[in-house]
Parts: structure tokens; sequence; C-alpha cells
């Protein structure tokens, strides 16, 4: 076995496989940068579960192994966008009557997916209120608006799962081939949000359930292919995950304080419960499957 020089998601470069890369750069110089990471999705026939070619992940792999020193890529065709990030100035409309009392004092919540329009009401919602701010979401995701009679009370938002976790490896029984075949069947709540002026008991809980009842379906309509495991990481400085644990969500312990940045993992000290939800009767039986 050649030795591992590289690894990016859960992909292992040898020698041979680098040498490869930089021919594949070198025969298509003129090209850019996206015509060298379609042609490598293409030659490694590396697509997402729905098909697609997984173009994004081959362009950061390319950024990653130049920032390695591995190859050297040709000059941006564009000038690299630095600007700010937006600050959603522009306030939509949306109600900000105050609800209170008990969830079943209130009309049942009613979960949309987010699309058109109100992808700007979720992003300014997210931004202004949630204490993380507003994520870049790639790949793979989902999100959600959640409506008491017409009034916006909250977010979700649902993306690819993590690649590295311990405690969920060792609680599935993954291998790491089976980690890299079944990742995209896991799904990570990135996000969840009530707004401030939504003071309703027990409506969290709720959320959470109604939400994961329909994300298999949601996800399988969109990306062609269901999940069937839910995870989240909760701050332990900021929350005990109480809504997680009434909406039946089991904790699998907390992390070491890591997070990836680029392709290396680095400390932040952060110790973080794992929560998971499993969407499917048969998920273990689905996440191991040869």
């Amino acid at each position: 076995m050649e030795p591992i020089l590289f690894r990016y998601r859960g992909r292992d470069l040898c020698a041979v496989d680098i040498a490869f890369v930089r021919a594949t750069i070198a025969a298509h110089y003129a090209g850019g940068r996206s015509f060298i990471a379609q042609v490598l999705c293409e030659q490694w026939a590396w697509r997402q579960p729905n098909g697609a070619y997984k173009g994004f992940a081959a362009r950061d792999l390319l950024l990653r192994l130049e920032e390695a020193g591995h190859v050297t890529l040709p000059p941006r065709k564009a000038v690299k966008n630095n600007r700010a990030e937006p600050r959603f100035d522009r306030i939509p409309r949306y109600a900000e009557s105050p609800l209170s009392g008990r969830v079943g004092d209130h009309p049942p919540p009613r979960i949309m997916e987010v699309s058109g329009t109100e992808r700007y009401l979720w992003d300014y919602l997210v931004h202004h209120y949630h204490y993380l701010g507003r994520p870049r979401l790639v790949g793979e995701h989902l999100k959600q608006l959640v409506f008491i009679e017409g009034q916006v009370v909250g977010c979700l938002g649902w993306a690819s799962a993590a690649w590295k976790s311990a405690p969920r490896e060792r609680w599935i029984g993954w291998s790491l081939a089976q980690k890299r075949a079944r990742l995209p069947l896991v799904t990570n709540n990135v996000r969840f949000l009530l707004l401030p002026w939504v003071r309703v008991e027990h409506l969290a809980s709720k959320v959470l359930a109604l939400s994961a009842r329909g994300l298999s379906t949601a996800w399988a309509a969109r990306y062609g292919h269901p999940v069937v495991l839910a995870e989240t990481f909760v701050d332990l400085g900021r929350f005990r995950g109480t809504c997680y644990r009434a909406a039946n969500w089991q904790s699998l312990g907390t992390t070491r304080g890591h997070a990836k940045r680029g392709n290396a993992y680095h400390r932040h000290g952060v110790a973080k419960a794992l929560y998971v939800y499993p969407l499917h009767r048969a998920f273990r039986e689905t996440l191991t499957a040869p």
C-alpha cells in the first residue's frame, strides 16, 4: 500500500493520485480551475448521491492541494470576490406579535421548506437572531421556516453531516469504508431558532418532532435519496439540550473541542454535546450495509 499523502473528505490521495492531478492540471491548464475540477470529477466518477458531479468539492480539493504545496493551479480567470458578508439591512415583511402560553393554546405549527422569496426571510432572521449568525451552506441542505397561523416563529437549517465524530462512529458501528459510502444518509441540524418574542412552552420540541417527521421525504424529493439519521451539536456553554431530549433525541456524549478549518482540525476548546435522532427504523442496517 502506498502511503497516504493527503486526505480530503474521506478521500485518500497517495503519490500516484497526486501525480494524476498534476497531469490533469497540465493537460487542461488553459481551461481554468473549474474545468480542471470537472475533468477530475469525470475521471474519478466523483458524484453526489443524486448523480450530479461534486464540482464544489473538486474545486475545494484543488485549492487545498495547492495550499499544501502539492500542485500549482492556473491563475483565476475572475478576480476573487472579497466583499464583506451581506448585512441583511433590508427588513422583510413579517409579524413580531408576542406569543406565549403553552403549545396546546395555539394552532399546530406548520413547517415550510424555504424557496424563492422566503430565502431572504430565513437568511435575515438567522443572521440577526441566531447567536452563530447565518451559515454558509454548500452541498445538500434544506432551510425551513416555522409558522403558527401565518406568523413566522422560527427557522431550521439542515445540512451535510460532520465528517468526523468518534462517538457517532462507535454508536453506529461504522467502518471507515461504510462511513465514506453512507455519510450522505446522515444530516446535521446546523441551525434551530425560535424568535425571541415567541415564548411558547414546549414549542421547540414540538417543532423538532414535526421537522424530523417529514425530513427524509423532503430530502429525497430534492436530492434523490433519503436521510435516515439526524445529528446536532449543542454548545454546552449556552444550552443544555433540553428541547432535543424532550423530542426524544439521544445524547452520545461530548466532543473534544475541535473544529475543521480548511483541511485540518484546530482546537477551540468549546465542548459540545452530540445528539442523534433516527429517521427510519432500519437506520443502522442501512448505514452499515456493505
